[in-house]
């Protein structure tokens, strides 16, 4: 199977790393000093499972790849556009272009330029960061992959590909309810981005305090209303559910949308609570916290001076 790495950061170097252990064939996708790095001495991966693959096939010209089976996107949401350029090359009538960014939104992004039919939905948990160039961390064990056709048929290249993601010790799940899991993430991710980035904080000090607790449920249930009004499949209660993740994971996790506030970075608040508050205004429900949360943050969205 021929896969394409679009985006070889943090999410996107460690699975394209399982998935190239376990035989596919994959050519990542990367820039600048990372892209030396991975030209040069490989990718490797520390954390739970180290693993080092001392060559990779790495390019900054994905039309150099050819067409391939599947291109998982994995790019920061304001490189989206960019990225779709980019990787027309890589798309043939057969590929699934699936991206495993956050949020909701994107997916609306990938249909305006491709085929529905070339579209797939996925899912991405796992913890990790570019530690240095070439060098991803993992600095957890969660690590899981999920994806699917959004007609909820199980499809010849979704089998494919789950086959690929289990021969390298992915975590993985072909999903008949794709566009369900992308929202139950987001549900999630919404609470914890806000909260985290807004209060400066790590998920324990928030979820351990009444005040900020019972903000962060409310964030959460206001992504559930809104879910629910454009007919995804959210029980009313969910938010609760996803409190209870809050509660069971480490105190000192917190998002990328925290770690790129402290280091001065780009933040995708536009399409987390922003998003929220936009496709709320879509359907009428209201969403004052989110958009409290994307006012507060907005003079950072296109990053600054670093805040850690």
């Amino acid at each position: 199977m021929r896969i394409a790495i679009m985006g070889s950061g943090g999410l996107g170097g460690y699975f394209g790393a399982r998935l190239a252990r376990g035989g596919a064939e994959v050519h990542f996708v990367a820039r600048g000093a990372h892209l030396e790095a991975m030209r040069s001495q490989g990718l490797r991966i520390e954390g739970p499972e180290p693993m080092h693959l001392p060559q990779v096939s790495v390019t900054d010209n994905p039309a150099g790849i050819g067409e391939v089976d599947v291109v998982m996107l994995a790019v920061k949401l304001w490189d989206t556009e960019q990225a779709l350029a980019q990787i027309r090359p890589l798309v043939g009538p057969d590929t699934a272009v699936i991206s495993f960014q956050n949020g909701v939104l994107k997916d609306r992004a990938l249909r305006a330029a491709f085929d529905a039919r070339q579209v797939m939905g996925g899912v991405g948990y796992v913890a990790t960061t570019i530690a240095s160039p070439g060098v991803i961390r993992q600095t957890g064990p969660m690590q899981r992959l999920l994806f699917g056709e959004f007609d909820g048929t199980r499809s010849a290249r979704g089998e494919a590909l789950l086959a690929a993601c289990l021969a390298g010790g992915i975590q993985a799940e072909l999903s008949e309810q794709i566009l369900r899991e992308i929202w139950q993430k987001f549900v999630f991710l919404v609470g914890l981005s806000g909260t985290t980035t807004t209060m400066r904080k790590t998920i324990g000090p928030i979820r351990s305090h009444p005040q900020t607790r019972a903000f962060l449920l409310d964030v959460m249930r206001e992504v559930v209303a809104v879910g629910r009004a454009h007919g995804v499949p959210l029980a009313e209660d969910y938010a609760e559910v996803r409190l209870q993740l809050a509660d069971a994971v480490a105190p000192d996790m917190t998002s990328s949308m925290h770690h790129d506030l402290e280091r001065g970075n780009r933040l995708e608040v536009r399409w987390l609570a922003g998003g929220v508050v936009e496709l709320g205004q879509a359907k009428g429900v209201p969403t004052p916290l989110n958009r409290a949360i994307h006012d507060i943050l907005c003079l950072h969205a296109e990053g600054g001076p670093r805040h850690g």
